[in-house]
């Protein structure tokens, strides 16, 4: 009985969490609901009944919210339309942070030379993983620049594998 309670608390915490992310721009991840928006008669105890309100009441705002021809069903449309908002919005939320982390001059803009500073900064304590070491690995017969066949080996094995490769390989060694 416990462990359903502590479920249905988390999930309600989740549902709740999803409400605040849609009308946040910068949502923090999974917050729990506070216990007073949760104990719905406020006499200080939460039942599994009001958990279980709380999460009907989400989904039904979250159903109201997507169904924007009031139909009461929700069509392809509706359900993509609503995913590419969520999408928009979680990345008008990475943009304001990314603006926010680099805009040096506070005017609220990014201007290359900001951009290429943030780049410098997250390339710090890397090693040599820039693109140095990227073209060392294509080069494969070590002479300094490269041929059509080794860059074309090179797309095809970052294609292959987004990028990452296995310890020790290099070009066509």
């Amino acid at each position: 009985m416990k462990t359903r309670f502590l479920l249905a608390a988390i999930a309600a915490g989740m549902t709740l969490a999803a409400t605040a992310e849609a009308r946040e721009a910068n949502p923090p991840r999974m917050e729990m609901p506070a216990f007073e928006d949760l104990d719905i008669n406020s006499d200080g105890a939460l039942t599994s009944d009001e958990i279980e309100a709380a999460m009907q009441a989400r989904a039904a705002a979250h159903f109201a919210e997507t169904d924007t021809n009031g139909d009461g069903a929700l069509s392809v449309e509706e359900l993509i339309a609503r995913a590419d908002t969520a999408r928009q919005d979680r990345a008008a939320g990475r943009a304001a942070e990314q603006i926010e982390g680099a805009d040096t001059n506070g005017d609220g803009l990014l201007q290359a030379d900001e951009l290429a500073a943030q780049r410098a900064d997250r390339g710090e304590g890397r090693g040599d993983r820039g693109p140095d070491r990227m073209f060392e690995r294509a080069d494969a017969d070590d002479n300094g620049s490269l041929s059509a066949e080794e860059f074309a080996e090179a797309q095809t094995r970052m294609q292959d594998n987004g990028g990452r490769r296995q310890h020790g390989q290099r070009g066509d060694h």
